[in-house]
């Protein structure tokens, strides 16, 4: 007796994969969502801001500040502003930032250029953050020590 084994037809493992065809290109479709959602919110550059353009300058009213050893520095600044800023703003905070960034320095310190320098930065920078939009700059208009 002959025995006859059935082989399943070829075209079995073509229907299959037909099967999961639809699947795989639902799967890359997503995939290449995600992917440009990525690049577009956690890869993409933000735009940069426009430069603020020059308005006028505030001149602070010159203040005395207590140094080390019992010198004291004669400091007035001027505030830069913003063209779109129409009012002059209240400069009490940038004199306190003044007298926060000055006092108790040496005036050893305060007479080598790159140390004053980098302390109109230092001012500037924190003038800036308390005035968003409004100060732009911070000019010294007198700077002397005793």
């Amino acid at each position: 007796m002959a025995t006859s084994t059935t082989t399943p037809p070829p075209q079995a493992p073509v229907k299959a994969a037909r099967r999961k065809l639809p699947l795989i290109l639902a799967a890359l479709v997503v995939l290449a969502l995600a992917a440009g959602a990525a690049w577009f919110f956690l890869l993409k550059e933000p735009a940069a801001e426009p430069e603020p353009v020059e308005g006028t300058v505030v001149a602070v009213e010159p203040v005395s500040i207590n140094l080390a050893n019992g010198s004291y520095l004669r400091l007035a600044i001027a505030l830069q502003l913003t063209e779109e800023t129409t009012e002059d703003p209240d400069t009490s905070e940038a004199i306190d930032l003044a007298i926060t960034t000055f006092s108790g320095r040496e005036v050893d310190q305060l007479s080598d250029p790159a140390a004053r320098d980098a302390l109109q930065q230092e001012l500037t920078d924190q003038v800036i953050s308390t005035y968003p939009g409004e100060v732009m700059d911070v000019y010294y208009t007198e700077f002397v020590t005793q």
